[in-house]
């Protein structure tokens, strides 16, 4: 039969004598059950439900105990809808796996606090020990000192007071500049030679003149005050600083113990290790006695190479002192070389996602620098610091080398029967040190070409020829000779290039004389042969 009962979507219609809250079953409801219920009416009397009532009133009981029932039905209907989820699990199932994500979300976020504690724990006790100031300015983001060049500049001192038995332990050996342009994210470094012969403007164990690297023991003796480490330090950026032309602002101290350490922390670097003078690798046996001779603690064909700590250690340290030796006839320069390629290998390896991600790396990395290094770095200036070395590419780090293609600042020579490194230009002369590293430094590429400029006069007016090469000295180009030109007919301003190499050099002189005429062919009068360009002035300007 066709079933004409209006429906509302959603609900389903409820059978005749259905109560409100009744479980809807698929068999019918004998009315015998519906008639078991009493009501109550207000003078007691009982009656079922169905039956007539012979003149009654529904009282406040009724009222009540329907009330009751209602309740009751709702408890009933919810225990039911319980019984059937049970039946099913699929609550309970969900449950678990909302318990188990809450569970262990909670666990991961207590291993992360208790690492990080741990990890913060190890930097304040280093932090105490390494930085100036409180080491709660963590938490801020100082700029560096700069010189008025815009450039931060740290000397960087190794000693092996840590290493037994060696002799002349507190000689700083190993010294480097280092020197960051927080602008322009760019680093260049150089090596300070440690046999630079220099007077000291005090007295030291040589004397009142000696090698450099005496310099920093002279300041003080006192090893274990703090304050001690701080003078040497000081005075030390100082006075290589006058040495060089540079504003040193701050100072770094390592040991031996620092390289290890900090290279192991690290899991090893990468070095591309390369023979001097074509040799085909590097051997020094100078620390083979530790295993009597058995082992090679410093024997490397041309290549890279993977070191751990101490075999980074003993590479930093080689100069081919003793036989046999070979790929490092250059001594100390190779020494130092070596050191700079080590230091950028384990800067490069302590600012990948590995060495960051790995917590033991970086509580064995903290153990390094807080046991093995003093700086006069302040806490609030560690973050950008370390922003920097994160941001500097590789390829925005330079070295340089005081033995260039053009000629060497230094030199070395034998004074009063010892082994010494000299300025060129003659002892205690660092001005042509200061001009090379000024230049090397400066973000300026004329000033960094350093191109050698002749002007010559060729017209009639005396002095021409001086004007324009202080025009030219003014704007940080390089002018050596000023004479005056062969008899002949000039244009105004004539430019000869003699070197093509020097290209921002030409076109800055381009750029500062836009209607000079530009040559190649041979200048008029003869010049020395590292001359890169000459200019004439000529009759266009009498």
């Amino acid at each position: 039969m066709k079933n004409n009962r209006p429906t509302i979507d959603g609900f389903v219609p409820r059978r005749a004598r259905s109560q409100l809250g009744d479980l809807h079953s698929m068999q019918p409801t004998a009315r015998t059950d519906l008639n078991e219920r009493p009501l109550h009416s207000g003078d007691g009397y009982g009656q079922k439900v169905g039956e007539a009532r012979r003149n009654q009133s529904i009282g406040r009981s009724d009222i009540d105990d329907s009330l009751r029932q209602i309740d009751t039905l709702v408890g009933a209907g919810q225990a039911n809808r319980r019984g059937r989820q049970k039946l099913g699990k699929p609550l309970k199932s969900r449950s678990r796996v909302k318990r188990f994500i809450k569970w262990f979300g909670l666990l991961i976020l207590l291993i992360g606090l208790i690492l990080g504690g741990y990890v913060g724990t190890k930097f304040l006790s280093a932090g105490t020990n390494i930085f100036k100031g409180s080491v709660f300015d963590i938490i801020k983001t100082q700029p560096l000192k700069q010189d008025s060049n815009g450039r931060s500049n740290f000397l960087i001192l190794g000693t092996s007071e840590d290493d037994p038995g060696h002799g002349g332990a507190y000689l700083t050996d190993s010294m480097m500049v280092l020197s960051i342009d927080q602008a322009n994210k760019n680093a260049y470094m150089f090596s300070v030679p440690r046999d630079l012969y220099v007077q000291y403007g005090m007295a030291c164990n040589s004397g009142y003149s000696g090698k450099i690297n005496e310099y920093f023991n002279c300041v003080s003796s006192d090893y274990k005050s703090p304050a001690a480490e701080q003078k040497r330090l000081t005075e030390t950026q100082a006075f290589v600083g006058k040495i060089f032309g540079l504003d040193i602002q701050y100072g770094i101290h390592v040991n031996n113990t620092v390289i290890k350490q900090a290279v192991d922390a690290v899991g090893g670097v990468d070095v591309n290790i390369q023979g001097s003078n074509g040799d085909p690798g590097v051997l020094d046996r100078n620390f083979d006695w530790r295993c009597n001779y058995k082992c090679y603690f410093v024997k490397y064909t041309n290549g890279v190479h993977h070191l751990d700590g101490e075999h980074a250690l003993f590479l930093s340290m080689a100069r081919g002192d003793v036989a046999p030796t070979y790929g490092l006839s250059n001594s100390n320069f190779d020494r130092e070389i070596n050191q700079q390629k080590i230091i950028l290998a384990l800067k490069q390896k302590a600012i990948t996602t590995g060495t960051l991600a790995n917590i033991g790396k970086i509580t064995s990395l903290i153990d390094a620098l807080g046991n093995n290094l003093r700086t006069n770095v302040q806490t609030s200036e560690i973050r950008t610091l370390a922003g920097l070395a994160s941001d500097i590419k590789p390829s925005d780090i330079h070295t340089i080398s005081f033995e260039s293609a053009n000629g060497s600042v230094v030199k070395t020579g034998n004074y009063n029967g010892q082994s010494i490194v000299m300025p060129s230009a003659g002892m205690y002369d660092y001005r042509e040190i200061r001009s090379f590293v000024a230049q090397s430094l400066s973000a300026n590429p004329v000033v960094r070409e350093n191109a050698k400029i002749v002007v010559l006069n060729g017209s009639s007016v005396t002095g021409a020829g001086q004007t324009l090469a202080d025009k030219l000295t003014s704007n940080k180009f390089t002018v050596s000779t000023v004479a005056n030109a062969p008899q002949g007919k000039y244009s105004n301003i004539e430019i000869y290039t003699l070197d093509s190499s020097k290209t921002a050099t030409l076109a800055a002189l381009k750029s500062l004389y836009p209607n000079a005429t530009i040559k190649t062919s041979t200048p008029p009068l003869a010049v020395a042969s590292d001359t890169a360009f000459v200019i004439v002035v000529g009759s266009a300007n009498q």
